[in-house]
């Protein structure tokens, strides 16, 4: 990336996308960009017609995302490693003003703290990396976001978590989650303190990595967890939930049931207020985790391994009841061609749910689903309600944790969607 940056040239439909405060433009959109390599930081141009263009700002540019720039600058950069570093300062500054109760929270928020295609998250002395674009990929790039996060955060290890889908389609070289700094610390052998550069270099060709001292201790509204950093799902845990884990404990009474309770977020949290609390998941290895994690918070919960869809069908037709049901499933619509498969899952899963509840119950729903609305779905579960025959009042409609910033204009960033209700 050097100093004189390409020019590429966008129609006047992805300027005023830009203009409405997003910062992607798809390849659709874009007019010109010979020669660009890779990766590059470009300067964007709306092209005005007959020879006419106007500068928009910087953008980073990828050759094989659909998504084929994406904003960092609405003026022209003229150092890229010193903004990267000036944003990275300012999302710590950001959790430093906004995030309590917690020792581990979303650093970086990619789009939400404009360094898009960077996912960093802290748990306990130990950060989590994720790298989704082919500019954040770039050696340089990477050994700038490195060195920052270790000044600002003084981290104990730096592992990555590799999203091997997002790889491909960004065409990065494959390669395998794992650990990419670790600072002075005694391990069996010695003590280390490996460079990043040294760490790429080793990890995966045959160096043992120093698996004891990344599975660490954390809490969150003080809930304790283990955190296996090269192990689980995303980056880790459920960080966007944090909050809402919070807000469901304040209402939770009686009988709980968690459904998609992954390594046991929400019923952790029902514990503290429920007579008993059944989790349901259909990953062995996630409910393995709940477990240690409720024997390290010194509860006794009820574990089932099943499929949601086919408890919740069981459970309802056998007429079981409980005081508070928390659905948590994955993201079921990942394109807009899996909507309507979506919200007939998600309609299925709160009718059962709502034929559960006692009277006074609480419902718990959530989404994750970007291309699920939020008005959409809160359309599928009045949906729900009417043909379950119940009445709900709306207690808390809330969203991600403050960690995860929602920006106006890139409604991307609203990603997760949380109801908490009363069922009557």
């Amino acid at each position: 990336m050097g100093a004189i940056q390409p020019i590429v040239t966008i129609s006047r439909r992805g300027a005023e996308r830009i203009g409405a405060g997003h910062v992607w433009v798809y390849r659709s959109d874009v007019v010109q960009a010979e020669g660009v390599a890779p990766g590059s930081v470009v300067t964007l141009r709306e092209d005005r017609g007959r020879g006419a263009r106007a500068t928009l700002g910087s953008a980073l540019y990828s050759s094989a995302s659909e998504i084929a720039l994406r904003m960092i600058s609405r003026v022209p950069v003229t150092d890229i490693h010193q903004l990267v570093r000036e944003r990275i300062r300012a999302a710590v500054a950001y959790r430093d003003r906004f995030v309590r109760d917690t020792n581990a929270y979303r650093v970086i928020f990619s789009e939400g703290d404009f360094l898009p295609g960077l996912i960093v998250e802290r748990y306990n002395d130990i950060l989590s990396l994720q790298v989704l674009t082919q500019a954040m990929d770039s050696p340089e790039m990477r050994a700038t976001v490195i060195d920052e996060l270790k000044l600002g955060l003084e981290p104990r290890a730096i592992v990555e978590r590799v999203d091997a889908r997002v790889r491909r389609l960004e065409q990065l070289e494959e390669k395998e989650s794992g650990l990419v700094w670790q600072g002075a610390s005694t391990i069996e052998g010695g003590a280390t303190d490996v460079s990043p550069v040294e760490e790429n270099q080793q990890v995966g060709r045959g160096r043992p990595t120093p698996h004891q001292q990344l599975t660490i201790e954390f809490q969150m509204n003080g809930v304790r967890f283990l955190f296996d950093a090269l192990g689980g799902q995303k980056t880790g845990a459920f960080l966007d939930q944090r909050e809402n884990y919070a807000a469901t404990g304040q209402y939770a009474r009686g009988e709980a049931l968690d459904v998609f309770c992954y390594q046991g977020g929400f019923a952790l949290h029902l514990a503290r207020a429920c007579e008993k609390v059944t989790g349901v998941d259909s990953a062995r290895a996630a409910l393995e985790a709940a477990e240690q994690n409720a024997t390290l918070n010194g509860h006794e919960l009820e574990w089932i391994e099943a499929n949601a869809f086919d408890l919740l069908r069981d459970y309802s037709d056998a007429s079981k009841k409980y005081d508070c049901i928390v659905l948590d499933p994955p993201a079921f619509a990942r394109s807009k061609r899996d909507l309507a498969t979506a919200l007939r899952g998600y309609k299925e899963l709160n009718l059962r749910a709502l034929k559960m509840l006692r009277p006074g119950g609480i419902l718990v729903t959530c989404s994750c689903s970007y291309h699920v609305g939020p008005q959409t779905f809160l359309e599928t579960i009045q949906a729900a309600a009417r043909d379950s025959h119940r009445n709900l009042r709306i207690l808390e409609n809330r969203g991600a944790a403050k960690d995860h910033p929602s920006v106006l204009g890139i409604p991307e960033t609203a990603y997760l969607k949380c109801l908490i209700a009363d069922v009557s």
